[in-house]
């Protein structure tokens, strides 16, 4: 096994740290018994630079703008396969045969109805209430109603609590959504594909036999894939975090919602159209890029770079590629469009931009199609959630079947008073 050498220049003694490789991607330096042996932590605020796991699921080179679900590129699962092909591959390692896919497909279908109490519950949220505040609750309270799951000893018992909460995470944003606007709740139907149903149950009135369009379910299949998983950012370290403690994990997937509210990170799609509306015109939008780029103002624009990619976010690149090919099936407002292109085009082609890595990212494109398709802006976020956890639910297994595994407890470096007496 490789090593490093680390020499304190303080005292001049070093020390021999362990080398790990990864099967791609930077060598991990194993810092596991660095205290141990020196009596010192390292600081990270963010964890830049800190691997908090090994992981089998998604794979991501920010400097290359690559991203891969179990070694499959996204581009190919998002152009040739569908939502639930890529939560089949997440939860097993393989894609689908036919076969599995079908019985798969059944299995989500009859799954996705939920415990008659959860839907009292909705009713005793105000008329006002976030969709995101009534899905976390929703879906702690869900681990009532499956509190067995607590106790995940082997993997069919894996499999039956992760494709449960897959099930039921759409109808619970259907009744969320309808919750908000007063409307009666309306069941899945177990003749809809996964996309197609939550449209029907966010549209449709009881005993309604409507049509949903292919072209929606195209898009917004297309946008479940590519949030389905994305390596160890907030929402997946927060639900790694509390299942490391022990917690049902349904409480671990509520802890994911509430962090991916964040308009730092889920609810930035929501925040770009906001943005947008904001704006008005494409005459504002040389006034607003100079905004953008004077350090004394605080204005940013939403959309555009990532913590991650120092490229074009791949998946921001699929999702152009479609709003470019359906815009006009799709109906997407085209004065919003206007002024997101106006915007598109001075940030990839100007230096302050570029020099930046200031790239559109996924959340510039998704808000404007789900526009297009009349989903309501604050429902935006729910859209991420529904995609986003197989992945929440597939790092939780890996992390429960891990060896490795501790307690989430990072260390500090205290800067406060040493010592005050009375």
């Amino acid at each position: 096994m490789d090593s490093i050498t680390l020499t304190d220049n303080r005292t001049g003694k070093s020390y021999e740290l362990d080398i790990l490789q990864p099967s791609v991607g930077p060598d991990v330096i194993d810092v596991r018994t660095l205290y141990k042996k020196t009596g010192m932590f390292t600081y990270d605020p963010g964890f830049t630079s800190t691997a908090s796991c090994s992981s089998k699921i998604t794979y991501i080179d920010g400097e290359k703008g690559e991203l891969r679900y179990r070694g499959y590129a996204i581009d190919d699962l998002a152009n040739k396969k569908s939502y639930l092909d890529t939560c089949f591959l997440l939860l097993n390692g393989e894609l689908p045969s036919q076969n599995e896919l079908s019985e798969f497909d059944m299995e989500i279908r009859k799954r996705s109805f939920v415990h008659e109490g959860l839907k009292d519950m909705f009713k005793s949220f105000p008329d006002n209430a976030h969709p995101m505040a009534m899905m976390s609750a929703a879906v702690s309270a869900l681990s009532t109603f499956y509190f067995e799951h607590l106790d995940v000893e082997n993997e069919e018992d894996g499999q039956i609590m992760a494709r449960r909460i897959i099930a039921k995470i759409p109808t619970l944003a259907a009744f969320a959504h309808r919750r908000s606007f007063g409307l009666p709740f309306v069941y899945p139907d177990i003749e809809r594909s996964f996309t197609e149903n939550f449209l029907y149950m966010i549209r449709a009135y009881p005993g309604d036999k409507l049509k949903i369009p292919e072209v929606e379910v195209r898009a917004l299949d297309t946008i479940f894939t590519l949030h389905a998983d994305h390596e160890q950012n907030a929402s997946t370290s927060m639900v790694r975090g509390v299942a490391s403690t022990g917690a049902h994990p349904y409480a671990a997937i509520s802890a994911g919602i509430n962090a991916l509210w964040g308009r730092a990170h889920g609810g930035a799609n929501e925040s770009v159209i906001a943005q947008l509306e904001f704006i008005d015109s494409v005459d504002n939008v040389d006034d607003f890029i100079k905004r953008a780029k004077d350090p004394k103002d605080s204005f940013k624009l939403m959309g555009f770079g990532h913590r991650v990619y120092k490229n074009f976010d791949p998946r921001a690149r699929i999702l152009k590629k479609l709003l470019d090919e359906l815009q006009d099936e799709l109906g997407v407002d085209s004065h919003l469009l206007e002024i997101a292109k106006k915007i598109e085009e001075v940030a990839l082609t100007d230096d302050y931009f570029i020099s930046r890595n200031l790239y559109p990212n996924i959340d510039f494109y998704s808000g404007l199609l789900l526009t297009a398709m009349n989903i309501p802006k604050k429902m935006f976020t729910i859209i991420f959630v529904i995609g986003r956890t197989v992945g929440w639910i597939t790092q939780w297994i890996e992390l429960n079947e891990d060896k490795e595994k501790k307690i989430a407890r990072p260390r500090q470096r205290y800067i406060g008073p040493v010592q005050r007496n009375i």
